[in-house]
């Protein structure tokens, strides 16, 4: 009886050893060394991004830059301590360009037991405002606009159906052809409170107007 206890305690634990959290979701892992490649600015992607891995369409990508994003090509750079990064001291930026199907960081890892919603800090060009696409276990998410920063726009989106399971979360920059679709995150992490429905931050945001507009009434 002691050795099937035994036994049955080495599988869980094997089991709960290939089911890794996921890791450097705010990109500060980062490690700027320049690498010898084809673009100015390389740094080997296992190094700028610790966990995630690039592609562009289907062709995965083993080195990125840093500071040096591209003019209409599908990209990936890191902004690195550059003014541009979202928080922190390193951003990502996915540019959908008009060389491959979309720009696109992902890594599998444990979805927490406890999550409920994924939240993220996201700036695109306005002239795109669908051209994000952040998919779970191949399954694309319903993002809602939650608040706004400085520089940012907080997203979040349900996965209270993935929790306790390991699956591959994936950013991707959609192809745009002969304009941009240009999306810096940051800041993405695992939350036990539900994204609130749409109608409830409409009227959230009313309530507020309103509000605004009763003060102002009362001192004019």
């Amino acid at each position: 009886m002691k050795i099937k206890l035994i036994a049955l305690s080495f599988f869980i634990l094997s089991r709960v050893g290939f089911c890794q959290g996921f890791v450097n979701l705010n990109f500060e892992s980062a490690q700027v060394i320049p690498a010898t490649g084809s673009y100015p600015n390389g740094i080997d992607t296992a190094n700028a991004l610790p966990g995630w891995s690039v592609y562009y369409g289907a062709n995965q990508q083993s080195q990125i830059t840093y500071n040096n994003p591209a003019l209409g090509s599908t990209f990936v750079t890191l902004y690195a301590t550059n003014g541009f990064q979202l928080a922190g001291n390193y951003s990502v930026l996915l540019q959908g360009g008009g060389t491959a199907s979309a720009a696109t960081i992902s890594q599998t890892g444990l979805v927490p037991l406890s999550a409920e919603s994924i939240l993220f800090y996201g700036a695109g060009n306005s002239s795109i405002t669908s051209g994000l696409v952040v998919s779970v276990g191949g399954q694309n998410l319903s993002l809602t606009a939650l608040s706004t920063g400085p520089n940012y726009t907080v997203y979040g989106a349900d996965v209270s159906s993935f929790s306790g399971q390991t699956e591959t979360l994936s950013f991707s920059a959609l192809e745009a052809f002969g304009g941009y679709n240009n999306w810096n995150i940051d800041n993405i992490q695992f939350s036990s409170s539900a994204v609130p429905e749409p109608s409830v931050l409409a009227l959230s945001g009313l309530g507020g107007l309103l509000l605004a507009c009763r003060r102002w009434k009362k001192s004019a």
